[in-house]
């Protein structure tokens, strides 16, 4: 049986401030590059950058380079238009919330729609393909740098049955998404059947304790994690969306209590109407022989 290889490591995260604002066409790589060179510390390399380090990109910024910023005179309206399935809808004081499936599968508060930071009128839509915006990154930060870095793009999510929220993974390339134990044992010597940490989701939650949601700073380096910076053909961020046929919970409780009656009134349907034919029938073939009789 494999044994844990998990190897006791300093886990250090800072963000790279004096990244300027981000605009539809600008080089990010570039951008991004320039940032780490400007925080580079005294004895460290020109780049700031060593093999290993894992840059987190706020997903935003992404957004805005690649011009995903589209006129919405009503959020809704956006928010509709990203939607592939309605998960649950809750009413309240200030509005409706919607959790929703949208095109990349990830289930989420507005289907990832952002009205913040962004001109009146407008709205953020996330990333077309962010493993392939990831991966975009990673190929020229490799390339500019000479240093093999990972990079996972974040946003951030609500999680079921928890107040408040976090960064997660929604892009990733050159990082090892998951460190797969299973098969290996803890430390008493038991073996590990499901222990599979999303590695991708945990780095980007830290790195947001230094990127803050207002400092300005979108951009944060991860060391001490070079293990699980590999090939940039690695599996991306979107093999963590767990498949349907895998969801215990594809709908809120309500929209599953509506489902399922709707559901067994129409099959209620289909059998009292088709018991009221056979009944109809009998009565009338029996109606029809004693007035025959």
């Amino acid at each position: 049986m494999a044994q844990n290889r998990f190897i006791p490591s300093r886990l250090t995260t800072w963000p790279l401030p004096g990244m300027p604002e981000v605009r539809p066409g600008d080089d990010l790589v570039a951008m991004i590059a320039d940032a780490a060179r400007a925080a580079a510390e005294p004895g460290e390399p020109e780049s700031g950058l060593v093999d290993g380090d894992i840059l987190v990109v706020t997903s935003k910024i992404v957004s805005k380079a690649e011009s995903r910023i589209v006129a919405a005179a009503d959020r809704e309206d956006a928010i509709t238009a990203e939607t592939v399935r309605v998960v649950a809808t809750r009413a309240h004081p200030g509005g409706v919330t919607r959790i929703v499936e949208n095109r990349l599968g990830i289930v989420a508060a507005a289907a990832g729609v952002d009205a913040s930071n962004t001109a009146d009128g407008t709205v953020l839509l996330l990333p077309l393909d962010p493993d392939a915006s990831a991966r975009e990154l990673a190929v020229g930060l490799r390339a500019l740098t000479g240093v093999r870095v990972g990079v996972i793009l974040s946003d951030t999510l609500g999680r079921p049955w928890r107040d408040g929220q976090t960064d997660v993974a929604i892009g990733a390339a050159g990082v090892h998404v998951f460190d797969d134990l299973r098969g290996s044992t803890d430390a008493a010597g038991k073996p590990l059947q499901v222990t599979m940490p999303c590695v991708a989701d945990e780095i980007a939650a830290a790195t947001d304790l230094v990127k803050g949601k207002a400092s300005g700073c979108p951009v944060a380096v991860v060391r001490g994690l070079g293990r699980f910076v590999g090939e940039l053909d690695l599996p991306g961020a979107a093999s963590i969306v767990r498949p349907s046929e895998r969801d215990m919970f594809r709908l809120g409780s309500e929209e599953a209590r509506a489902e399922g009656v709707a559901a067994g009134y129409e099959a209620g349907l289909v059998e009292g109407r088709g018991l009221g034919y056979s009944d109809g029938y009998a009565d009338g073939f029996a109606e029809a022989d004693a007035e025959d009789a």
